[in-house]
C-alpha cells in the first residue's frame, strides 16, 4: 500500500461561524461604530443631531483648530461610540476612524490609528501627545475607554429595535386593509374574476347574490353578506405604549427631556428642556473638551454652550441683574467694599 497510508488524516479548516469570524465580525462592529440596535431609529437620530448642533454653536476661546465642523464630528463620534479622537497637525485636527491605544498606569501613551481617505484608510503611529482624545462614560475597568449612551443602555435600545422592527415588519406583510368575504361555493376561476372585480371597483357600489343558499337537502348557516376584517388588532400588544415608553427613555439617555418630544409641548417646556440638554449634558462635555485642548494644546481653552443656545431664563437674568446693581449701589453708599460684599455670599468669578 506504499506510498498510501492506512489511516486517513482528518482535515480541520475553520467553518464561517468559528471564532476568526465571530473576531471579524465583532471588530467590524467596532470600528464601524455600532454600540446599540438603534442607532438607525429617528429617535436616536434626532437625540445625535441636537448634540451635533449644540456642540457645533459653541464660543470656543483659546484655540482655532476646534472649528464648527471638527466640535460637529466630535459630538457626532461622542453620541455613538462614546468617544473620539482627533490627530494634530499643521493643517489642524485630523478625524480618527480607527484606534488601537498603549497605556501605562491606565494613561495613554501612544496610538496607532486609521485616518480615513478618499482612497482607502492610512494607518499613523504617534504619541499620546500628538492627538486629542475625547470620552464619555468611562468604566473604573477601562478609564482610557469610552462609552456611547446606547452601550450603557442595552436593553432600552434592545427593545426600541425589536418594537420598531416588528411594526416595519407588520406594515409591510401584514394583510392591513384585507377582509374575507363569505361566497357561495364556486369554481376558483370565478371567484379569481369576482376577486378581481373588487380590486378595480374602489368606490362603486357592487350588487352580489346572498350567501343564504340550500344545498344538499338543507339550509346553510344562518348568514349573509358580512365581511371578516383580518387587519391585525395591534392595540391588545401594547406598541404604542411600549414605543413611547422606549423613545422617552432613549431621550432621558442623551440628556433630552421626553416631554420635548410630546406632541402638546408648550414653549416654556421646550425651553426648560432646551436648558436641561445644554446644562447638564453639554456642558459637562464641553468642559472636559477644553481640559483635554489645554493639556495637549498649551493654551486656556474654554468652550461654552449656554450662551449661544441661549439655555438660560432671560427674565431671571435681568431680574438678578437689576438685584446685583441695586446690591452694589447700597454697599458704596454704606461704604462696604462691594468685593468683599460678594465674597460673603459666594459670588466669585467662578460661579458666574
Amino acid at each position: 500500500m506504499w506510498p498510501f497510508k492506512r489511516k486517513q488524516e482528518v482535515e480541520t479548516r475553520a467553518s464561517g461561524s468559528g471564532f476568526t469570524a465571530e473576531i471579524i465580525t465583532a471588530r467590524e462592529a467596532w470600528i464601524s461604530g455600532r454600540r446599540g440596535i438603534a442607532e438607525l431609529t429617528a429617535t436616536v437620530q434626532a437625540a445625535v443631531t441636537m448634540w451635533e448642533s449644540g456642540l457645533s454653536l459653541a464660543d470656543v476661546t483659546g484655540t482655532e483648530l476646534l472649528t464648527r465642523r471638527i466640535l460637529a464630528l466630535c459630538a457626532r463620534s461622542l453620541a455613538l461610540r462614546g468617544e473620539a479622537v482627533l490627530l494634530i497637525t499643521e493643517r489642524g485636527l485630523v478625524p480618527c476612524s480607527d484606534w488601537d491605544l498603549k497605556t501605562s498606569d491606565g494613561w495613554p501613551t501612544a496610538y496607532r490609528v486609521t485616518i480615513p481617505e478618499a482612497g482607502g484608510g492610512i494607518s499613523r503611529t504617534a504619541l499620546a501627545g500628538e492627538f486629542l482624545r475625547f470620552r464619555i462614560g468611562a468604566d473604573i475597568a477601562a478609564p482610557y475607554a469610552g462609552q456611547a449612551p446606547l452601550k450603557r443602555a442595552q436593553l432600552t435600545a434592545g427593545l426600541l429595535n425589536a418594537v420598531e422592527n416588528a411594526l416595519s415588519e407588520v406594515f409591510e406583510n401584514a394583510p392591513i386593509g384585507s377582509q374575507i368575504v363569505p361566497f357561495p361555493e364556486s369554481p376558483d376561476v370565478d371567484l379569481g374574476n369576482i376577486g378581481r372585480e373588487f380590486r378595480g371597483a374602489r368606490g362603486k357600489l357592487l350588487l352580489r347574490e346572498s350567501v343564504n343558499v340550500t344545498a344538499a337537502g338543507g339550509p346553510a348557516p344562518a348568514q349573509d353578506w358580512r365581511p371578516s376584517d383580518v387587519t391585525p388588532d395591534l392595540s391588545r400588544a401594547m406598541t404604542r405604549e411600549s414605543l413611547d415608553a422606549a423613545r422617552d427613555a432613549i431621550c432621558a439617555v442623551f440628556g433630552i427631556l421626553p416631554g420635548m418630544l410630546n406632541p402638546a409641548t408648550t414653549g416654556p417646556l421646550a425651553r426648560e428642556g432646551q436648558r436641561h440638554l445644554a446644562q447638564w449634558c453639554l456642558q459637562p462635555m464641553a468642559a472636559a473638551i477644553a481640559e483635554e485642548c489645554t493639556d495637549k494644546l498649551g493654551e486656556t481653552v474654554e468652550i461654552d454652550t449656554m450662551r449661544p443656545l441661549q439655555a438660560f431664563d432671560a427674565g431671571g437674568r435681568a431680574r438678578a441683574a437689576a438685584g446685583i446693581v441695586q446690591a452694589l449701589a447700597q454697599a458704596k453708599e454704606a461704604g462696604v467694599d462691594p468685593a468683599t460684599a460678594m465674597k460673603l455670599v459666594d459670588w466669585e468669578q467662578a460661579n458666574g
